[in-house]
Order: structure tokens, then sequence, then C-alpha cells
């Protein structure tokens, strides 16, 4: 039985000031997929995922999601907030936490957007209030726990090593209970036991909260090792796309990200 598709973008391109930094770009994530997108600096991955999150809109071409609800939306013009709450959630290259908030109050802000009460219930301190307090902290703990960071919540998130906190970034998207996780570069910066770890990490949470993961990455080891099918990007077009061993042996991604002497086994 085939799977379903979780998001589908058809020839989405975008145009800064009229240089294209994308042009037709396209994909069909099907569920529980982890798909790895890479290529050289500045091919526009990034960008891509701007899209694909709301964080820009495409110039032209179509994005299409298949929401909590299994209703297909055409979510081109939708922005983040809008988009998170459908079911897409996102890291950043760069890690964006609240550094001088604990651990716990991280992953808690993240659950905003599936909060029950109003701001009656809050300040009056009613039962549902309560009750929902109660939930959001059971949840809080569940996803520390997975993510073996339930040690640290009463942290603050800048006291904790790199790895932690990229594994604190991860933990927060997942507070907002995403069909689409979007990583980009998770293994960033990362000694080679952090990004061992990263990666038992991310077929755990795939599996536990019933994902698609696209990713970005520039570690080949990483992305062969984990990625069950790639993309290739260059110069904001897509030249390739296949199984891990075949995007290995393309020439046309030897010649423009690879090298004849990559080491990516």
């Amino acid at each position: 039985m085939e799977k379903l598709s979780v998001l589908k973008a058809v020839d989405i391109s975008i145009v800064f000031g009229g240089l294209t930094a994308v042009s037709k770009f396209s994909c069909d994530l099907k569920e529980g997929e982890l798909v790895g997108l890479i290529g050289p600096n500045g091919a526009g991955k990034t960008t891509i995922f701007n899209m694909l999150s709301g964080v820009y809109t495409p110039t032209s071409g179509q994005i299409l999601f298949n929401d909590r609800n299994g209703k297909i939306v055409e979510i081109n013009k939708k922005n983040p907030s809008q988009l998170n709450k459908m079911g897409i959630a996102r890291t950043f290259q760069n890690i964006r936490l609240f550094n001088s908030l604990t651990v716990a109050d991280n992953v808690r802000i993240a659950l905003h957007n599936q909060r029950l009460v109003n701001p009656i219930d809050v300040l009056l301190r009613l039962p549902k209030f309560r009750r929902d307090e109660k939930l959001m902290n059971q949840k809080v703990n569940q996803i520390l726990a997975i993510l073996k960071l339930d040690d640290k919540k009463d942290e603050l998130a800048k006291n904790l090593p790199y790895g932690e906190q990229r594994k604190l970034e991860i933990a927060r998207a997942l507070a907002s209970s995403p069909k689409l996780l979007l990583l980009d570069e998770p293994a960033a910066g990362m000694n080679p036991q952090e990004t061992e770890e990263l990666r038992q990490m991310i077929e755990l949470i795939r599996k536990e909260f019933n994902l698609t993961v696209l990713l970005i990455e520039h570690d080949m080891k990483f992305v062969m090792g984990i990625c069950e099918r790639l993309m290739v990007l260059d110069y904001g077009r897509k030249i390739a796309e296949g199984l891990p061993a075949e995007i290995k042996a393309n020439p046309e991604v030897i010649k423009a990200y690879l090298g004849s002497d990559a080491d990516v086994v």
C-alpha cells in the first residue's frame, strides 16, 4: 500500500530582486519518511525550508500539506504560526532558545498552540486551567525524558552543552506535535559522539512521534547513514534525487558537491 503524501511542493520558485534563488523545486514527502536535502553552501536549501515553513512566500508554484485533519491544504501564503498549528515544525541553523529560561520552560512555551484555556480560566485559576497545566507539565516531562534531558529540566538553557542545546531545540519543535519536522543542519558543530547520539535520537523520535522528517545536513556520513532518500540542490535547482547509494555514485552530484574523493561511506 502506497504511503500518503504529507507535503508536496510543485515547481516552487522564489525571486529576490531579480535573482532566482530557487527554481522550480518539487518534492513529495511521504508519511513516515526521513529525507535529506543536500548541496553546496548557497545552493538554496534553507530558502526551501523557509518556503515550506512560511517564512518566505514562493514567487510561483504550489505547496500542498496534509494537515492534522487529513485535509489537503495549499499553504503558499500561510505564516509560520499558522503552519505550526497545522503540523509543521522546524529548527534553525543557528540555535534559537530562550537562554535565560529553564529547559522545561523552553519546551512549555512551545505548547501554546495546544492550550485549551481562555484568559478568564487563567486569570481566575479555574479548574480547567489547573487541568490544562497538569497536562502541559506531563507532556513537557514526557518529551524531555524521551530526549534524555529530564535531569536538566531546571537548568537554564544557556548553561547546557552545545549538543544538548541542539536536543532542546528539537524538543521544543516536538512540543507542537508536528506531522512534519524540518531539521536545518542538526549536526552542525557536533563532535562524533554527539552526532551519533543525534542520529539515534532522530530515529527514535520519528517512530515515537510518527513523524515525517526532512533535514538539511553537510555531514555526509550522517546523511548517508540515516536518510532513506536524498535530494540534491545546486544553484537553486534540484539536480538529483534517489537512494543514498544512487546519489553517492551520481556523476553530476560528485562534480557539483561530493567530489571524487569524498568520504561518505
